[in-house]
């Protein structure tokens, strides 16, 4: 008996997912709740298992697609043996008469099909086109309370990331075709009004493309419509492709990082402060109690439970620092949901930490040894990457002195650790040999001040230089 696989909904916000990488080929036997195939969102990266035992049939939907939830992207036998032997369809799309099957199962809309053709073909040329001014459509007065007061706006059904861009781009979701299951308007369709907004009011532009004598060399734009309209070239491409080069694609996961931090860095102007903490205590405390720390807790002890403590306190004291920004309105966070960005071989994720606030030392570093295993294995749940209120970025782990990091959305505030070296300090009147660590907060001015930062850096500092308690 066939099984359907599908792209299964991975939050209640997440409409749509991209295949980054199929784990099996067809005709190669599958067991039940097996690794099948990666994929990425807007929210995080997956291994997404086998729903059954048995040969994987079909693929129907290739690596670098992005597809709607519950689109059926596979086909696996449950003959097992029988079906492994049977030669792999040469070609995987479905079949002609499958497919007009599905087109008569859409929902009322008639023109959908063609409209959605015609937005994917738009797509897919998206990213060999320059950075497009946004489309004149009508918007309603930026600096209100929320979105949703919009009027006809809360009948739009669409996805965080559309709402986004949408916005962005001053782009009115009421006057959007919606192309996806029960007219919601997907990534696709704001691609498309962008790109045919941008054609309608501009003028015949300079190619950017790569010299003629290297017309392959341009990478071509990755399918299933991924918005790399939001990622500007800073110079004409032919002023790149010289001398001897090679060409890869992003990845999604660099596309995603690319486009948060570009809108970031547009959105928040950021202002930085540095200061500099005395650990000596903490090296000293964990050096002795690290091992029993490990036998008794069965978890390793690392630095990062002082910091996110520290921080706890200072986010406390200071709630501007733990806000968001809301058009003119400022959303102040009641919960002190941590991000902890995580270093991956392909990327960079950022998991959260909730109610950081409530959670003892070890029950910190429980939950960032946990959150940090399971993003290298791929195994998050969306809902573990959303809903941050103020990130910590541990550039030092890597020998860096200190960084500026950019400000992770919505949040107002991220916090920079260094290395901890030890270092010659003054200390009462007397050079000493102290292990010193550099903080850097990067900040979003529009709501946080300097010297509101700065005391807030003050608090998180003696609390670090000041740690009493126990971290068993």
């Amino acid at each position: 008996m066939a099984t359907d696989v599908i792209m299964p909904q991975m939050g209640e916000s997440i409409f749509e997912g991209t295949i980054t990488k199929w784990l099996k080929k067809p005709g190669e036997k599958v067991e039940r709740d097996e690794p099948l195939f990666e994929i990425s969102t807007d929210k995080v990266d997956a291994e997404i298992p086998s729903p059954a035992a048995g040969v994987l049939k079909e693929i129907k939907v290739s690596e670098g697609q992005t597809v709607p939830i519950q689109t059926v992207v596979g086909v696996i036998d449950g003959a097992g043996s029988a079906a492994a032997s049977a030669p792999a369809p040469a070609k995987q799309e479905p079949p002609k008469q499958e497919a007009r099957q599905r087109e008569d199962e859409k929902p009322a809309p008639a023109s959908a099909p063609t409209k959605s053709q015609a937005a994917k073909a738009d797509a897919s040329t998206a990213g060999t086109q320059p950075s497009a001014q946004p489309a004149p459509r009508p918007v309603a007065a930026t600096g209100a309370a929320a979105p949703p007061q919009r009027p006809g706006t809360e009948k739009v059904r669409s996805s965080p990331l559309v709402r986004r861009l949408a916005k962005e781009n001053n782009i009115d979701l009421t006057q959007v075709p919606g192309t996806g299951a029960g007219g919601r308007v997907s990534k696709k369709d704001i691609l498309s009004a962008m790109e045919s907004g941008a054609a309608g009011q501009q003028a015949p532009a300079p190619s950017y493309a790569p010299p003629a004598q290297r017309p392959a060399t341009a990478p071509p734009p990755p399918s299933g419509g991924q918005a790399q309209t939001t990622l500007e070239v800073g110079v004409p491409r032919e002023r790149m492709y010289f001398g001897n080069y090679s060409v890869e694609p992003m990845s999604v996961m660099r596309q995603k990082i690319a486009e948060h931090m570009v809108m970031s860095k547009r959105v928040s102007p950021h202002v930085y402060s540095i200061d500099e903490a005395d650990v000596t205590g903490l090296v000293k405390l964990r050096s002795q109690k690290k091992e029993e720390f490990e036998r008794t807790t069965g978890s390793k002890l690392t630095f990062m439970p002082f910091f996110i403590r520290a921080a706890v306190e200072g986010l406390r004291a200071f709630p501007t620092v733990n806000s968001s920004v809301d058009g003119t309105n400022i959303v102040f966070h009641r919960e002190c949901n941590i991000g902890i960005a995580v270093a991956l071989d392909w990327g960079l994720i950022v998991p959260v930490v909730k109610n950081a606030e409530e959670k003892n030392f070890l029950g910190l570093q429980r939950a960032i040894n946990d959150l940090a295993e399971r993003a290298r294995a791929k195994r998050l749940k969306p809902e573990e990457v959303q809903e941050g209120t103020f990130s910590i970025t541990n550039p030092g782990v890597f020998g860096g002195l200190m960084g500026l990091p950019v400000i992770s959305q919505p949040n107002v505030a991220i916090l920079g650790l260094g290395t901890i070296e030890k270092r010659p300090v003054v200390v009462d009147d007397a050079i000493a040999i102290r292990s010193m660590v550099y903080l850097t907060l990067s900040y979003d001015h529009r709501v946080v001040d300097g010297a509101i930062a700065h005391q807030f850096m003050g608090k998180v500092k003696h609390f670090l230089e000041n740690w009493t308690e126990s971290i068993l």
